[in-house]
């Protein structure tokens, strides 16, 4: 949202030093400054992105062909999802029957158009409890776990607000498809001024502390502190306002004004559904390490898609080496010698494998690499764990036949 404002402000900083920094870089650098401007202490920073200059047409990001539609990205018998418009994502969709929301793999985005889930709620329903699961379905499929999840949700939440000041119908095209005189600009806003108290994004009008500009733990406090009721925002969407509660939260542009707390119905999910209730009331009792595992969760999102470590760069790397960075532990052993690798095919030789069978697992392990994010490959041999081994692609019978010979 507003990236495109986000790039006006730091095109002074990109044309001072060109190609030094990508725009990749810049944006996630900016994230982290931002967040140290406002007295958090952030895990660290790599750069190395290289910028894309056309879209990914190899990406499938769903078969819908209606911006935020999400009739056609769940399996059948999906509540609220006719047979006929279903896909097959598990074997027990296919008796048509209800079930849980069964997300379409390997899409993460609960509709189409979003970048995680739908704030209001499921297709807009207003249900914490529903909407938990869906968190956990796109937040699991970026490889967060719920203590990761709840971190970044409150995190990102402890700084700034919402936009909602008025209806959608004020907001123009985005930028590729606005006016040319309205182009690089996006979304233009005829409602009042059009920026400021008057901006409208996404429909919401919600700032859930009391120092939207200052780190705290002030996200927890309200979220565990008041009861709450279902409202509307200017522009009509479904957020959550606290019930008897004063004015306590500053107005974003009118120091004489104060509003009452408010929160999202994916903030509400964090207290309501059970998992992320303890970790939430953790983090509320203990706000040193809400801060880590909020920065530590940060930087796995920002950095996550980079590969190994050997392709960071800068002076603000981690020294920490992290699980998900899928590390080769270094040699810390002898190597093999001539008689060793003798020994080795004789081994294998004794297996009874074919040729054809050792090549085909091979080049199966080195397929597994995957450029979108340099995750995969023979390195690790990860071929040997879930997703890999189970893909159909590398012939899983055959597979787990040589695996278990090997």
């Amino acid at each position: 949202v507003s990236l495109d404002k986000a790039r006006r402000l730091l095109w002074p900083i990109k044309q001072k030093y060109g190609n030094k920094i990508s725009w990749a870089d810049l944006m996630i650098l900016t994230g982290n400054v931002a967040l140290e401007s406002m007295g958090f202490k952030t895990f660290g920073f790599a750069g190395g992105r290289a910028d894309v200059w056309e879209p990914d047409e190899s990406v499938y990001w769903g078969s819908e062909t209606t911006w935020l539609g999400g009739d056609v990205r769940y399996g059948h018998g999906s509540e609220g999802v006719p047979k006929e418009h279903g896909v097959l994502v598990s074997d027990d969709d296919a008796d048509g029957q209800i079930h849980d929301r069964n997300l379409e793999k390997p899409l993460a985005a609960v509709q189409m158009g979003l970048i995680y889930v739908n704030p209001e709620g499921p297709d807009g329903n207003p249900d914490p409890i529903a909407a938990a699961k869906d968190i956990r379905d796109t937040f699991g499929r970026m490889a967060m776990n719920d203590e990761e999840t709840v971190a970044l949700i409150a995190g990102g939440h402890s700084f700034g607000k919402t936009h909602g000041a008025a209806s959608s119908d004020h907001v123009g095209k985005e930028p590729e498809a606005a006016d040319l005189e309205s182009q690089g600009f996006g979304w233009s806003n005829s409602f009042g001024s059009g920026k400021g108290a008057d901006t409208i994004t996404s429909g919401l009008e919600v700032t859930w502390t009391k120092t939207p500009t200052k780190w705290s733990n002030n996200f927890f406090e309200n979220l565990f502190g008041f009861e709450w009721t279902l409202s509307k925002s200017p522009g009509g969407a479904q957020q959550w306002v606290a019930k008897d509660a004063d004015g306590i939260i500053p107005d974003a542009y009118d120091a004489n004004k104060k509003h009452r707390p408010t929160m999202l119905t994916t903030d509400l999910a964090l207290r309501l559904d059970p998992a992320y209730e303890k970790i939430s009331r953790r983090f509320l009792e203990n706000p040193d390490q809400f801060a880590d595992a909020f920065a530590r969760a940060w930087f796995k999102l920002t950095h996550r898609d980079m590969g190994p470590r050997v392709l960071y760069l800068g002076p603000d790397v981690p020294e920490e080496i992290l699980d998900w960075q899928d590390p080769i532990h270094p040699v810390n052993h002898e190597l093999v010698n001539e008689n060793d690798i003798t020994g080795l095919k004789e081994k294998i030789a004794a297996t009874g494998l074919t040729v054809s069978e050792l090549v085909s697992v091979a080049w199966a392990s080195a397929s597994t690499f995957r450029g979108s994010d340099k995750r995969g490959g023979a390195n690790g041999a990860r071929i040997r764990l879930a997703p890999q081994r189970y893909w159909k692609v590398n012939n899983t019978a055959q597979l787990e036949k040589v695996l278990d010979k090997l």
